[in-house]
């Protein structure tokens, strides 16, 4: 007889709405969403009285360093430190070493993740001025997209030239995201430091990496999609000034969408002299302002996602000068507790956070069958015990880099448990990476 897990009595959030119901899981799938659903004997039942079932957050920017990085992160511990956070599926960024620049590469990490990953998974090709025809070769259905750093970056992932920008934002077959930071503005900005004679420090993040640079590299790639009708999805906004080049509106409508981070929504420049390095990012925290913009671009809807920009470095390597010390933080494992937070404070409504977490991803993407309390989807879901709270250090995260930004704080929420394909990975206390649950995600477009 096939064993099924009943949750009964949750509060499930989804589609706009928050009621009370059941749900029953049978094999990968939701097989029954109903207000009362009667156990049978193969039902393994879960009582969910007083919390919140949700559907898992789909992250659609992380950064799980492997290959050729694994002293910060592998696929396997940050996945595992993924579903502790409530997220059900993660796509990856391609500045690994080597970069993923080609579909050759590509695939090799579409099968790291086949044996190690505990999330559902799927990873995007870098571009480079050169790999246009790698870009081209790229299958809708089969990935998720193609990452461009318009800007600010390092190596062969830079791509300025305006004729091989113009190349992929015309011809590339996929969504394409974007990294939008000018470097000559912010060279310009550190070339003045240096000629008052003052050698910057993390204070002066949000200074050398302002708004203008932003600004200037994120209205570069509106024009150019466009120009060129392009769909366009612009990570990590930072900046008040460049809501702006943003609608507001259905995300179904829109060619052109944007994306705020966690980070960006919790931290500010205030909070530079007590985390110094641990918040150094790129694109930089900025100001109070600017945060609070960001928030009500959320409400306003001219921001579409939250993601988290999962970034892990050393301790050690984040403890060295301002000029030497990496940009990114450990986010995965509290970006939804960070984010019901912001439900206590009335900053954000629970509707709010489903639909910028899974709703619109799913929907941005075109991601099959995920996203959604619905029957016949993936059981992809998270249980939220919005009545115990979560005390955060360095010693009790789950990340191969052992700290976190967030240490000493206490979240008024718990994750009690996380499904990944109707397996249960987390129950509150232990992760169950013997699952094997995890797919690759496929998409309708």
């Amino acid at each position: 007889m096939t064993q099924s897990t009943l949750i009964k009595n949750a509060q499930i959030v989804n589609e706009g709405k928050t009621i009370e119901g059941d749900v029953r899981i049978q094999n990968h799938h939701i097989s029954l969403v109903e207000s009362e659903i009667l156990a049978s004997p193969k039902d393994n039942v879960i009582d969910a009285n007083g919390l919140l079932l949700l559907p898992g957050m789909i992250d659609d920017q992380v950064h799980f360093r492997e290959p050729g990085l694994t002293h910060k992160g592998t696929i396997f511990s940050e996945s595992r430190a993924a579903v502790v956070g409530g997220i059900t599926s993660f796509m990856e960024m391609p500045n690994v070493n080597p970069a993923t620049t080609s579909i050759e590469a590509l695939e090799k990490k579409f099968e790291i993740a086949s044996q190690h990953s505990v999330a559902n998974y799927s990873f995007y090709l870098g571009a480079t001025e050169d790999n246009l025809e790698q870009i081209k070769l790229l299958d809708p259905k089969q990935h998720c997209g193609v990452k461009i750093f318009m800007g600010a970056s390092t190596g062969d992932l830079l791509v300025e030239h305006p004729e091989a920008l113009d190349a992929i934002f015309r011809d590339s077959p996929v969504l394409i995201v974007t990294h939008c930071e000018s470097s000559p503005i912010i060279s310009s900005n550190l070339e003045l430091f240096h000629s008052q004679g003052r050698t910057p420090n993390i204070t002066d993040h949000p200074i050398i990496r302002d708004t203008e640079a932003c600004y200037a590299s994120s209205s570069y790639a509106v024009a150019l999609a466009k120009k060129y009708k392009s769909q366009l999805h612009v990570l990590h906004i930072t900046s008040e000034k460049e809501l702006a080049l943003f609608e507001s509106g259905p995300i179904e409508s829109k060619h052109i969408t944007a994306e705020a981070c966690v980070h960006h929504l919790w931290f500010s420049n205030q909070d530079y002299p007590r985390l110094g390095n641990l918040i150094k990012c790129n694109p930089a925290i900025k100001s109070a302002n600017d945060r609070d913009a960001l928030i009500n671009a959320i409400h306003s809807n001219q921001i579409d996602i939250i993601a988290t920009d999962h970034a892990p470095h050393t301790w050690q390597e984040k403890q060295t000068d301002y000029s030497q010390a990496p940009a990114g933080l450990p986010l995965v494992e509290h970006a939804l507790l960070s984010l019901f937070d912001h439900v206590k404070h009335n900053r954000l409504s629970l509707e709010q956070v489903v639909e910028k977490t899974a709703h619109n991803p799913a929907k941005r993407y075109g991601i099959e069958k995920r996203g959604y309390i619905r029957e016949g989807y993936f059981a992809d879901l998270v249980l939220v015990d919005t009545n115990k709270t979560t005390k955060v250090s360095h010693n009790n995260t789950h990340y191969h880099c052992g700290w976190t930004p967030f240490d000493g704080h206490q979240f008024s929420s718990k994750i009690q448990s996380t499904w990944v394909n109707g397996q249960q990975v987390f129950d509150g206390n232990q992760i169950n990476d013997k699952a094997n649950s995890s797919m690759r995600l496929m998409f309708n477009r």
